[in-house]
């Protein structure tokens, strides 16, 4: 039961990054390239073309900015987009597809678990931060006894809200308390602050009426938040929450080494796409410095 619980939450935290620009409802399966089925991504049998499975916003799109750099190095880059989060992974598995990227690694570990799956981390590409952002006041050092601090309530995304005010001053955890920190692990709080616990979607509704609110970027986006400029504070790319939950590029074990599956990850890494990352998404999206 726990378990399942456990991949419910993860599953809940990737499904978050889908509405980063609001993508609809679009069938799963379609893609951005043809829907060939199975490809050696530069195998023995010699082929250049590398079939990757992944969510719409942002995979989709960082991977559609990789295809002219993959050309140049001779591959043939096709991405599927799919709008549910076992399937990539199903086809993955079953080298119908190369690789996917679409997950952090919690949540790829947690589907090994629970479907016997043999899928591995090729490469961390980026991740999406929280943020503590101005609701009533504008700075951290204008809070007082008994202010309110707004915080997703499900366990993945409170824990990362909670470091992040512990990094910032406001609060202090339990020591070991980490990446499943809930309010209960709160050992010192010298300003009484309240933190108001609520459903993902609905922090950023409370902006009026509490001092902060802590979001992730996808809902910060939403919220009218640019994650550059507004942010109080933000994750950092050496952060605990980021080296966690960064998204990567999955593929069965043993295809890690692949030619074709270095090449797809370098090219994630490469310069080009961290200017595109940085343009695009206004801090929502992060790539991740390893």
């Amino acid at each position: 039961m726990m378990k399942k619980r456990v991949l419910t939450v993860l599953l809940a935290g990737v499904l978050a990054a889908a509405a980063l620009t609001g993508c609809g409802g679009s069938d799963s399966g379609s893609d951005s390239g043809s829907s060939g089925s199975g490809s050696d991504g530069g195998s023995s049998s010699g082929s250049k073309e590398i079939k990757v499975a992944a969510s719409a916003t942002p995979h989709a799109e960082i991977l559609e900015e990789a295809k002219g750099i993959l050309e140049k190095e001779g591959y043939q880059l096709e991405v599927t987009v799919f709008n549910d989060y076992v399937q990539p992974n199903e086809v993955v598995e079953s080298n119908d597809f190369d690789a996917n990227y679409f997950q952090h690694i919690p949540y790829l570990d947690s589907f090994n678990e629970e479907k016997g799956t043999h899928l591995v981390n090729a490469g961390g590409i980026h991740y999406e931060p929280f943020g503590i952002y101005p609701g009533t006041k504008k700075s951290l050092d204008e809070l007082e006894e008994g202010d309110t601090i707004a915080v997703p309530n499900d366990t993945t995304n409170e824990a990362r809200a909670l470091l992040l005010l512990q990094d910032n001053g406001v609060i202090t955890l339990k020591e070991g308390a980490g990446l499943n920190a809930t309010v209960n692990d709160i050992e010192e709080n010298a300003k009484n602050i309240k933190i108001e616990e609520l459903e993902a979607a609905q922090v950023s509704r409370v902006v009026d009426e509490v001092a902060f609110v802590v979001l992730n970027g996808n809902y910060a986006l939403e919220a009218g938040f640019s994650v550059k400029k507004d942010a109080i504070a933000y994750e950092e790319s050496d952060s605990e929450a980021a080296k966690t939950y960064v998204n990567v590029i999955a593929v069965k074990e043993g295809n890690e080494e692949n030619e074709a599956i270095q090449a797809l990850v370098k090219a994630l890494k490469s310069e080009d796409i961290k200017k595109f990352i940085d343009e695009k998404y206004d801090g929502a999206v992060i790539a991740f410095e390893e």
